[in-house]
């Protein structure tokens, strides 16, 4: 004879028996909060201290890659060259000035322009790369490549 115990509804029981048998059995009398002490679990996890954030980009930036998103290149380059706040700030925020720069500068068919700012970029912070999705930009991408060549070349003299 076979007991089915989806039919008796014993299946659930049987699997919460066994879930709390494998539970440790809790001693309530030798709890802190049953004393009327605070509970504070030795293997708590220390307090958790937030990272530093990073400052804020400057409004120049923000602005400037606004402008450069709707398309208004020639505006976003003056307002990225005439940041001051951009200059004088970190300089992985003028790498991004110079990059977007180059953006609009190549966008706009104004090449030589275009590889100058990369080329400012890379002597500046010599790791500075393209994402993997702006580097294949038709545009931009053999810009930026010889742009890199031409700030190796340069480095070795």
């Amino acid at each position: 004879m076979t007991i089915s115990f989806y039919r008796s509804g014993s299946a659930a029981m049987i699997a919460a028996i066994f879930a709390l048998s494998a539970c440790d059995t809790i001693d309530t009398a030798k709890t802190p909060a049953a004393a009327g002490q605070a509970s504070v679990s030795s293997s708590a996890p220390a307090a958790v201290v937030a990272a530093p954030q990073p400052p804020p980009a400057p409004a120049a930036l923000t602005d400037g890659i606004a402008l450069y998103n709707k398309g208004s290149y020639s505006a976003a380059i003056k307002r990225l060259a005439n940041g001051q706040e951009i200059w004088s700030a970190d300089t992985s925020f003028q790498t991004e000035a110079l990059k977007y720069m180059a953006f609009s500068y190549c966008v706009t068919s104004r090449r030589k322009l275009c590889k100058q700012q990369f080329e400012k970029a890379l002597r500046l912070d010599p790791a500075f790369d393209l994402a993997p999705g702006e580097q294949g930009h038709p545009l931009w991408g053999p810009v930026f490549n010889q742009a890199k060549r031409s700030v190796a070349a340069s480095a070795k003299k």
